[in-house]
């Protein structure tokens, strides 16, 4: 596994010579983000040793290095995910790659359904706590003292300082941004109303197919961790309408204006705090 992510980050190496300072890890329909990344090197997947080639509509698939107020930044624009058939090692492995070229900090984002009744489409959430019900860990096996420890702590796996920054940043241009705890589960099937309403009894406020592999990986490498879910649609049950991944697509990207904003503005405000 090791020499995977190392062959991995030397090859981008080769490409852009400049260490990132942060990762971002872009979501189904949020990819088009990387219009605002400035002096940009794209690298798609394919020509990346141990990358896999993207498959769901809204991922591209794509490698962006570039800045972002003058901040070294690293996107991810699209994932792979579990219900694809792919094994957690391959998962993550973008995200430890980002690691071995050296980010601090890890933002991810992704397209949620809205489980807390006062979430609606369009809004977006900062995520503070995840409940992880996909049956799957990217650290099962024997573990790489390289990247980390055998058991991470996980009290604090989305950094409550840079979610202070986040609602600052919203605040200050009048988005309303809203906090919650964000279910995984392994899909590729939408839930049931019967599941939803489990997931709002046991403290879910959103419901997602991505974003917890990626987030125990960065914990496991000691990366500052924050995470940022466009409510893209109502859970099952809540709305009598069906749910279909082209609203989903179709929701996030009208969020875009907000969600580019804040995101934008974030690393700017880092930067200004000295946090990076």
């Amino acid at each position: 596994m090791m020499s995977k992510i190392l062959e991995s980050a030397q090859y981008i190496q080769s490409r852009y010579k400049t260490k990132p300072k942060i990762g971002l890890v872009l979501g189904s329909g949020l990819g088009i983000y990387v219009d605002q990344i400035q002096n940009k090197t794209i690298i798609p997947y394919q020509d990346i040793p141990h990358f896999k080639r993207t498959s769901v509509e809204g991922h591209q698939g794509c490698l962006i290095l570039g800045d972002v107020h003058g901040v070294p930044v690293a996107a991810l624009q699209g994932r792979i995910h579990a219900y694809e058939g792919h094994p957690m090692e391959e998962i993550v492995h973008p995200v430890r790659v980002l690691a071995a070229l050296g980010i601090e900090i890890l933002i991810l984002t992704n397209a949620s359904g809205g489980i807390n009744l006062d979430f609606h489409p369009g809004d977006l959430v900062t995520i503070n706590d995840h409940i992880n019900l996909s049956g799957r860990n990217p650290l099962q096996g024997p573990n790489i003292a390289e990247l980390g420890p055998r058991f991470p702590d996980m009290t604090q796996a989305y950094d409550p300082s840079l979610i202070e920054v986040m609602h600052a940043v919203a605040k200050s241009h009048h988005v309303n941004m809203k906090t919650g705890v964000y279910c995984s589960v392994l899909g590729p099937s939408y839930e049931t109303p019967a599941e939803i309403r489990m997931l709002r009894t046991i403290g879910g406020d959103m419901v997602g197919m991505s974003t917890v592999p990626e987030v125990i990986a960065a914990n496991h490498l000691g990366l500052k961790v924050a995470g940022v879910a466009c409510i893209t649609n109502y859970a099952a049950g809540i709305k009598a309408e069906k749910l279909s991944h082209a609203d989903v697509k179709l929701v996030a990207e009208k969020a875009m204006v907000g969600f580019a904003t804040i995101l934008t503005e974030t690393i700017g405000e880092l930067k200004k705090l000295g946090k990076i």
